[in-house]
């Protein structure tokens, strides 16, 4: 448990694990799947989705009147859960070891136990996707508390992983720049996140263009009204 290794090898796996739930989610969101089960932590009242004709009729029986059962959708909505769950387990086995190694030289603490607060938020970001129904406030901050998870992770591994030359600082131009690049980064992928919870994908016809204009007209207080009230369905 005080071997450095452990916590060094546990930081990189989740690291890993934590790009693979990010591209489960896209898989989810991109074939529709994010209310495939209309419930939250289970799927139609049960831990697992239906699977058998006679579970699904029973599913469809109880909560048709919500939502009909898709198996692909459900199997796809839950398996992202199984493993987001299991990126949880792993990001507070490693604030645990941050604990029992607090007196260390060179281990970080707080940084884990912030990990920790944001995978415990993602999950309830992960829970209002499904309850407020894909609102698309939720699920940009859904989208990019997951990257900024796996930022903070490919940190902490990084921090934790010896080296053989100590790095070397970037001048003050080359970090100016850097600063630019991340917020210019950090810029898109809201916008891309936001484009997508709304559905605007296929505003625009064309490229680069937009229905042949450059400058095309419109409503900016529309495009980006961040709520919309309770119960429409974004799906």
């Amino acid at each position: 448990m005080n071997n450095p290794k452990t916590f060094q090898r546990i930081a990189w796996a989740a690291t890993g694990f934590t790009l693979f739930v990010i591209v489960i989610g896209a898989w989810v969101r991109l074939t529709d799947a994010g209310l495939g089960c209309p419930d939250w932590p289970g799927c139609y009242g049960k831990i697992s989705w239906p699977k058998a004709e006679q579970h699904v009729a029973q599913a469809n029986e109880v909560w048709g009147h919500i939502r009909e059962v898709e198996p692909g959708k459900a199997f796809r909505e839950m398996f992202h859960r199984y493993i987001a769950s299991g990126l949880g387990l792993l990001i507070a086995a490693l604030a645990v070891l941050a604990w029992i190694r607090r007196r260390q030289p060179d281990q970080p603490v707080a940084l884990p136990f912030v990990l920790l607060g944001l995978v415990l938020f993602q999950g309830a970001l992960g829970m209002w996707t499904v309850t407020l129904l894909l609102k698309p406030a939720i699920v940009t901050a859904h989208l990019i508390g997951g990257m900024t998870t796996f930022a903070l992770l490919l940190w902490l591994a990084l921090k934790v992983t010896p080296r053989q030359q100590p790095p070397t600082l970037p001048a003050r131009a080359q970090h100016g720049a850097v600063i630019a690049v991340l917020l210019i980064l950090i810029i898109q992928l809201l916008l891309g996140g936001w484009v997508s919870t709304n559905y605007a994908a296929l505003a625009c016809t064309g490229f680069p263009g937009c229905s042949g204009h450059w400058w095309p007209p419109m409503d900016f207080a529309e495009g980006f009204r961040i709520w919309r009230g309770i119960g429409v369905d974004y799906e």
